[in-house]
C-alpha cells in the first residue's frame, strides 16, 4: 500500500517533520549522546525553536530568534561535529523528509539541510584553526 504524500504548507506540517526528525536523531547512536548526554538538550524548549527556524527558512517568515553558528560552536568544544556528524544529520533529516512529504517545499528542505550542515561545519572548522593557531602563537 502506498501512502500519498503532500507537500510542505503549514507550520504544523513543520512541526510533525522537526519531532520526528529529533525523535530519530535522539535515537541514533552517534547524534543522540551529543544531544542529551552532552549538549543537555531541554526538548521542550528547544522544538518550537527548531519549529521557528524552519518556518523562517522554508517560509521566508521572520519568528526564529538565536545564533545556531555560536550555539553549534560552543558545543564543537564538548563534542566531535565533523563530517561524520553532520553527515548523519544531513541524512537523518533528508530521509525524514523522503517518509513524510514530496513536493517543492520538500525537496527545498532537503537542500537548505545540506547548506545549513555544509556552512556551520566549514565556519565551526574555521573557528577550531584560528584557536589552534591562536594557542600556537602564544606558546
Amino acid at each position: 500500500m502506498t501512502v500519498e504524500r503532500f507537500d510542505i504548507t503549514s507550520r504544523s506540517d513543520i512541526a510533525r517533520l522537526v519531532n520526528l526528525f529529533y525523535d530519530q536523531v535522539r535515537d541514533d547512536d552517534l547524534l543522540g549522546p551529543i544531544f542529551d548526554d552532552v549538549a543537555h538538550v531541554d526538548w521542550v524548549e528547544h522544538l518550537p525553536k527548531m519549529y521557528d527556524f524552519w518556518e523562517s527558512v522554508l517560509f521566508g517568515t521572520a519568528v526564529f530568534k538565536g545564533n545556531p553558528l555560536a550555539v553549534h560552536n560552543a558545543l564543537a568544544r564538548l563534542a566531535p561535529m565533523t563530517g561524520r556528524e553532520f553527515d548523519r544529520w544531513v541524512g537523518l533529516f533528508q530521509a525524514t523528509v523522503d517518509d513524510l512529504f514530496e513536493g517543492v517545499v520538500a525537496s527545498e528542505a532537503k537542500v537548505r539541510a545540506a547548506r545549513i550542515a555544509f556552512n556551520l561545519q566549514h565556519h565551526i572548522r574555521a573557528d577550531q584553526d584560528a584557536l589552534r593557531s591562536a594557542d600556537v602563537a602564544l606558546r
